[in-house]
């Protein structure tokens, strides 16, 4: 297949009139694309589909600007071939279900066909955000995962405090901090493993998030940006959630961020996983975000970035997809 002269980027995400603009990241991509004079596409989920094995999708062509209203015009959607766009970002948020699995399904044929799927979907498949901290245990504080409630109680009582956490959730939702003394905690675990039935995580509970909070490390195609955005819970929540009303700070990488960095980034890679957000609280990662990490608006502003650029030119570098 050729490709166009002119790079052809599909986004697919959630609608894109719900998002702020102030803060969306996948915005910040496609105005750095925009800027590069791409042609920019737009498709939500239910516009994709497969017939006879290949990837199609009703896109509209999309015109974006950096304003905090009327930040977008969205043409008429046309039936097109995904493997025909030089790039696709897979920007659709978590919940991470059996429909945002055969999205992927969609999305790996139109790798196959021709497309740069940015995350590669299998690697969307495989790396699970809690679950994949599994293979970095160097990196992470004590943690478990299971659905038997008798071994969280147990974990429970060895560390005193701890984290617990849905496996497919994103911006802070069910997140549960228990003490030993805490009436609740059986309750907790009940409801994060619908009494048995589901895998929960639940990890020792790291009270630098108090000070320094939870800080969102950007990597780039392995690479990781210089600086973290500090997202501090608010007082009255333990959250380090920019949704859940943590306020953002930001800081520069210190030596044991980069050496977390070196051990996951060139997995991350490896995987086609070319743009990922680490969550590091004090020490440890506690989180590996590949769906559709956020960040970028943030760091950006404090500090004269455009980590939208670096994630293009990550794209050009590799070949064929431009």
């Amino acid at each position: 297949m050729i490709k166009p002269s002119v790079p052809r980027l599909l986004v697919v995400m959630d609608p894109i009139e719900a998002i702020k603009p102030a803060k969306d990241s996948t915005l910040a991509m496609l105005l750095a694309a925009q800027g590069r004079g791409w042609q920019v596409l737009y498709a939500e989920q239910k516009a994709l589909s497969l017939r006879d094995g290949v990837a199609m999708g009703r896109l509209s062509p999309l015109e974006v600007r950096d304003t905090t209203s009327g930040w977008f015009d969205r043409g008429e959607p046309k039936n097109c071939r995904l493997g025909d766009c030089s790039v696709i970002l897979m920007r659709k948020d978590p919940p991470f279900d059996l429909e945002y699995i055969y999205t992927t399904y969609i999305l790996e044929r139109a790798r196959d066909q021709g497309a740069l799927v940015v995350n590669d979907p299998r690697g969307l498949r495989d790396i699970n955000e809690k679950v994949y901290t599994a293979w970095f245990p160097q990196c992470c504080a004590p943690t478990l995962i299971t659905r038997d409630m008798a071994e969280m109680a147990e974990f429970l009582r060895e560390h005193g405090k701890v984290v617990c956490k849905p496996l497919h959730g994103m911006g802070g939702r069910s997140i549960f901090v228990v003490d030993q003394g805490d009436k609740n905690r059986n309750v907790v675990f009940e409801t994060l493993t619908d009494y048995g039935k589901n895998f929960a995580m639940i990890q020792r509970y790291l009270p630098e998030i108090v000070a320094t909070g939870d800080c969102r490390i950007l990597l780039v195609d392995g690479e990781p940006v210089p600086f973290s955005l500090q997202r501090i819970p608010d007082s009255g929540d333990n959250r380090g959630n920019l949704a859940a009303g943590a306020r953002a700070e930001s800081r520069a990488l210190t030596d044991r961020d980069r050496w977390l960095c070196a051990q996951i980034g060139p997995r991350m890679r490896d995987a086609g996983m070319i743009f990922v957000g680490l969550d590091v609280i004090g020490e440890y990662v506690t989180e590996i975000n590949v769906t559709s990490p956020t960040g970028i608006r943030e760091l950006d502003k404090r500090h004269e970035l455009d980590i939208g650029g670096m994630l293009l030119d990550a794209i050009a570098r590799i070949p064929g997809a431009t």
